[in-house]
């Protein structure tokens, strides 16, 4: 069986570019071969979303369900449940604000002198 990669490139690197490359490819969630793969071919890797993403969009998901089935239930009876729209409405606008909450918003930052950040903890 033949590899898909035959060509084997080696580079060398200082410190300083080695401690990038890991923390940039760590930060993306690919390997460090990868990472540099998706340069050459012309792609900036993005960070990994934050660890609750998937459970925000599963949540996102499942409410524009529920928004659908409420308007084809609405376009095929002509009557539109108020009250259930309403409910899922306000569950929207509540995952929108939880999901501009854990993207947008700072984070504290642990264990450090906030008032002279250059000071090392003992």
């Amino acid at each position: 069986m033949m590899r898909r990669r035959p060509i084997r490139i080696q580079v060398w690197v200082n410190a300083d570019e080695n401690a990038r490359l890991q923390a940039s490819s760590k930060k993306s969630g690919l390997s460090q071969e990868s990472y540099i793969r998706s340069l050459i071919n012309g792609y900036l890797p993005k960070a990994m979303p934050p660890p609750d993403y998937y459970a925000m969009m599963r949540q996102l998901y499942a409410i524009g369900n529920n928004l659908n089935q409420l308007a084809a239930k609405a376009h095929a009876t002509g009557h539109l449940d108020q009250m259930m729209f309403q409910k899922e409405a306000d569950q929207l606008r509540r995952a929108i604000q939880d999901i501009q909450q854990a993207v947008t918003s700072p984070e504290r930052i642990a264990d450090q002198n906030i008032t002279n950040p250059e000071a090392r903890p003992p």
